[in-house]
């Protein structure tokens, strides 16, 4: 059963980081349109797509950085308290440190739910198309797609690779694939160029030449051209980078498992992906209990000062979640270690701080 104090404070908390999750939105909304108006109207993008885009931009922005959002409401409306003594009066009342966190640690919880829910199914699909809207009017040139030198494992025996691919004409050069048994090579097939046809979901090969690996002598194939199906997609010769964040939480769970079994190299990324999908919901608590901590205690700068040292704070946070994210991406530095040693930092320091201001 909820006391009067914990209603007014659970009240102040969920009522606080929504409003200012209404007041920054249309902030960050206006001051990305304005940046991207020029290649919007040189584009003539439709209304209705570009008000589809704001929309997906607005649950991308509140996804990304409602923990900061989250950080910044509670030592705003805890700093009124304690500027108005009301902080003071319920510890002198005879209720303990650890009792006055619980409606924040309730609050948390709430949010933690609303956001691992948000960030497993809502925002996989904005991400889809707040991507899309950005590769097909705002990045023109750009590819989603990684188009040179794609080398891919697509089962447990078959490798393929294509110096390049062209993603509109759906063309590459040089492909090769190889099929092995066990360690060994039992043949492969090579062409000058491979062409993708969407009507049947065939490929073309030109200037097609397979070896098949005797125990003796070699046997060779060519054809100046040859029509066959292959058992890989268009998908695996030209890989979305940002395909892991447009995927929910068990279809990210299946193509993470997929992508093992073949071999690929973008496995870390896709990690990261699944396990901020974990680690920062699961801040709002230890962002909550630093906040609280930090503005609690009535100082001489007032909330004024309370504002700057959380806005350092949560500032810091995102930098070192974004710094081992990057690395792991990027190197073989594990990503399970990269998403959650920022929280497990906080952590420390939110213990310090919470010894610090019970006293």
């Amino acid at each position: 059963m909820l006391s009067i104090l914990d209603r007014y404070i659970l009240k102040k908390y969920l009522g606080t980081f929504t409003l200012l999750l209404l007041l920054f939105i249309p902030i960050g909304i206006t001051v990305h349109l304005a940046e991207k108006i020029d290649k919007i109207l040189e584009n003539e993008v439709p209304f209705m797509e570009v008000m589809i885009y704001l929309y997906n931009f607005t649950i991308y922005f509140a996804n990304l950085l409602f923990p900061l959002f989250l950080f910044l409401s509670v030592i705003w409306f805890t700093s009124k308290l304690a500027n108005d003594t009301e902080v003071i009066a319920f510890l002198s009342s005879g209720v303990s440190y650890y009792r006055f966190l619980r409606p924040y640690i309730i609050g948390a919880t709430i949010v933690c739910i609303a956001a691992l829910v948000f960030s497993m199914y809502l925002a996989p699909k904005a991400s889809k198309g707040f991507n899309e809207f950005a590769y097909t009017y705002l990045k023109k040139g750009k590819q989603d797609r990684d188009q040179s030198n794609v080398y891919t494992q697509i089962n447990e025996n078959d490798y393929i690779y294509v110096s390049y691919f062209n993603v509109s004409d759906k063309i590459g050069s040089n492909f090769t694939l190889e099929h092995f048994e066990g360690n060994e090579m039992t043949y492969k097939i090579s062409a000058g160029q491979i062409k993708y046809n969407e009507k049947d979901s065939t490929y073309s090969l030109f200037h097609y030449k397979k070896r098949i690996i005797g125990e003796k002598n070699d046997i060779l194939e060519s054809k100046p051209k040859l029509d066959t199906v292959f058992s890989f997609d268009l998908e695996d010769l030209t890989p979305v980078t940002y395909i892991a964040e447009t995927l929910n939480f068990t279809e990210l769970n299946d193509f993470i498992e997929k992508e093992k079994a073949r071999g690929s190299s973008y496995i870390n990324r896709y990690e990261v992906v699944r396990y901020k999908r974990w680690s920062l919901p699961v801040s709002a608590y230890i962002l909550t209990i630093i906040a609280v901590a930090v503005s609690s205690v009535k100082r001489r700068g007032g909330m004024g000062l309370n504002l700057a040292i959380g806005i350092s704070i949560g500032m810091i946070f995102v930098f070192f979640d974004k710094v081992f994210g990057t690395m792991a991406e990027q190197s073989d530095f594990s990503p399970l270690v990269a998403t959650w040693f920022p929280n497990f930092l906080f952590a420390i320091l939110a213990i310090y701080l919470l010894r610090n201001a019970k006293r």
